[in-house]
């Protein structure tokens, strides 16, 4: 071979060498995306426009389509195409593909704090594996690799012939809904009453939208038909968003078209796993109504999701939205996979007509703070809940007698900290409003537990139902880990981080008694001693405060609940509790369903009696145990012997003398 052949054979292996794959090449390499590849080389279509043709691929990975359940003809790959090349900076909010009608595929932009992702219909983008190049016939190509694979809306049977519409809008769709494969759910009682209320035009609007569209199943009973009218169809509608489930964050609230001067209707999706299924729910709260459509959340579950259309996205629905016409207890067993059905297995164990059932079936006005299904699956619950007199305790503990939607709550919090009387008695539960930015998150209270409310304002017709994340009256949390994490008890645990004071807490050996002092109770303090009150955290007063803090706990074999120390210590007769620092002699008196404690002379409200932990019980109490002679300033040659502090207002003359020397 010459040497001129010789150099123009290398130049060309490395023209090739050099060359970038074709789109063609991408995926025959990569064995992640087998199945799409023969899909597409099973249509003639794509297989041509594969080779000749400009175009974008959606391309779902083999596991994407292992998971996948709808129908899977040689058709399915045209609606995974466009005729477009379009890489993800150029990709629109819509963009055609190449199925019969070109029905659009909707692009989702979903940001947050982390990072920005990309959906096409319901199906995540992975942006690092999106690839771009020419095919041998120069025309550019787009490959992107997608988590999912893209569900048409299709008519019942093989092809398409017995369509009456190729691309249906929502209308379109509810009117011909019986023709499409929706599985075997029905909605001729919506599209009804959608025609009845001359309500069409809202489903046929040009543009991009969110329909919600309950099946038969969810007009019974049939006199829940009578409940809809104009403004609950518009409910029904989000206008100019297309909202796929996965594309669209939980609890993100949207306007609808029920969004007025007078009602003001909100929807927003939360998704839920019961078992190794997840569940998602959309639920309309309306936050301001009038004399037909009451204020509240309604809750449904999504029984088929992510219809699209050509204006926009479709979610069936197992009940109508806005309309409020069941009690508390027909909303715990209306599905037997709900969002509460372990709550409502857990009353029926009790029996049918237990007492907590029957109250929830006859009261008039009450609220419910129901464990979510999650919270029911905590050992400890499980454990506890086998004793039958123990769950009725539990039960009561989350009935509260009167309607409290959250608003009256946050409310009733503003210039004090809310406690509300439980159907247990002399047990209340406590609220707290924790405040980020625009977001406000109510937390609960009772027998120990805090819990967070995650799903809140569900609305009966005879009161509310709000889920919280554990079950309480259940301990999970020891002295020291309620301490730590209780927003009312800051002060009480910095101060105990002196001397390692508050490590003893966390031992499962012993059972704690702790008169913790509240916050409200450390200012007070300070407001009437603040020189005394300073002094607590100096460095060189570590050990006395200490000291003072010892004569709030009480260590022994057992721990002690307000009740047990009435019977042990009434209002003529003190007991006297062992504590590490020096005896603690009390008695108890009950007045106006409030526990105080007399201790050196001075009764002191006990604002949450009987806090239960793992190992041990916590009092709060609204003034602390301290006496003048337990404040020793440095280089003091001997103890200070003073009365009780706060009855003498001249203790903080005193102190702030003592410590200028």
């Amino acid at each position: 071979m010459g040497p001129c052949i010789l150099l123009l054979v290398m130049c060309v292996g490395l023209v090739v060498a050099d060359r970038k794959m074709t789109v063609a090449e991408k995926l025959k390499e990569d064995a992640d995306l087998s199945q799409f590849l023969a899909l597409l080389e099973r249509n003639v279509v794509a297989n041509t426009s594969l080779h000749y043709r400009q175009m974008t691929l959606f391309a779902p990975t083999n596991e994407a389509f292992q998971r996948y359940m709808g129908e899977m003809d040689d058709n399915l790959v045209l609606y995974h195409i466009s005729n477009l090349a379009t890489t993800l900076t150029n990709l629109d909010y819509a963009i055609s593909s190449e199925l019969d009608g070109n029905p659009p595929l909707w692009v989702t932009r979903r940001h947050d704090a982390m990072h920005d992702d990309i959906y096409v219909n319901n199906a995540k983008v992975f942006i690092s594996r999106s690839y771009q190049s020419v095919n041998r016939n120069n025309k550019r190509q787009v490959l992107h690799v997608i988590d999912q694979v893209l569900q048409p809306l299709q008519p019942h049977g093989p092809g398409s012939v017995s369509s009456p519409v190729y691309s249906p809008n929502a209308y379109q769709f509810l009117e011909h809904s019986d023709v499409f494969n929706i599985g075997q759910h029905r909605l001729r009682s919506f599209r009804q009453k959608v025609n009845q209320l001359q309500k069409s035009k809202v489903f046929n609007a040009e543009g991009r939208h969110t329909f919600f569209i309950p099946v038969d199943e969810g007009f019974e009973p049939a006199a829940r038909s009578d409940l809809i009218d104009e403004k609950v169809i518009d409910g029904h509608v989000i206008p100019h968003h297309v909202l796929f489930t996965h594309a669209t964050p939980d609890a993100k609230e949207f306007e609808t078209l029920a969004f007025g001067d007078n009602v003001k209707v909100i929807v927003s999706f939360s998704t839920t796993m019961n078992g190794k299924e997840e569940i998602t729910y959309v639920k309309s709260n309306t936050v301001a109504g009038d004399a037909k459509h009451s204020r509240g959340v309604v809750l449904a579950d999504i029984v088929r999701a992510n219809i699209p259309v050509k204006n926009g996205v479709v979610h069936l629905i197992q009940r109508p939205l806005m309309v409020v016409d069941t009690t508390i207890i027909n909303f715990l067993k209306e599905k037997e996979d709900g969002p509460l059905c372990k709550f409502y297995e857990v009353l029926m164990d009790l029996g049918p007509n237990n007492q907590f059932y029957t109250e929830l079936t006859l009261a008039k006005d009450i609220t419910l703070f129901a464990p979510s299904n999650e919270a029911w699956a905590e050992l400890s619950v499980q454990n506890i809940i086998r004793n039958h007199q123990k769950l009725k305790e539990i039960l009561n503990l989350h009935l509260v007698r009167e309607r409290l939607p959250m608003d009256a709550i946050i409310h009733n919090n503003m210039n004090q900290i809310y406690q509300a009387p439980t159907a247990l008695p002399r047990k209340y539960l406590y609220f707290n409003i924790l405040t980020r930015g625009q977001n406000q998150t109510l937390t609960v209270e009772g027998g120990g537990v805090n819990a967070t409310v995650i799903q809140p304002n569900i609305a009966a017709t005879n009161g509310f139902v709000h889920i919280i994340d554990r079950v309480l009256g259940v301990p999970y949390t020891t002295v020291f880990e309620k301490l730590k994490a209780d927003p009312m008890l800051n002060i009480t645990y910095n101060l105990g981080k002196r001397q390692m004071f508050n490590h003893q807490l966390n031992d499962m050996e012993h059972r704690y008694t702790y008169f913790v002092p509240r916050d409200h109770a450390w200012l007070k303090f300070q407001i009437r001693h603040p020189s005394a009150y300073k002094a607590l955290f100096r460095e060189d007063f570590g050990y006395f405060t200490k000291q003072i803090l010892e004569r709030h706990v009480i260590r022994a074999g057992r721990a002690y609940t307000v009740s047990d120390l009435k019977l042990l210590a009434n209002e003529t007769h003190p007991f006297v509790l062992p504590t590490s620092r020096d005896p603690l002699r009390l008695r108890v008196k009950e007045s106006d369903k409030n526990y105080y404690v007399e201790w050196n002379g001075h009764w002191i409200h006990v604002f949450r009696p009987d806090v239960e932990c793992t190992n041990g019980i916590i009092h709060v109490i609204d003034e602390p145990f301290v006496l003048e002679s337990d404040i020793r300033a440095t280089g003091a040659s001997e103890r200070l012997n003073l009365p009780f502090l706060v009855p003498v207002l001249s203790a903080s003359y005193f102190l702030a003398k003592l410590f200028e020397n």
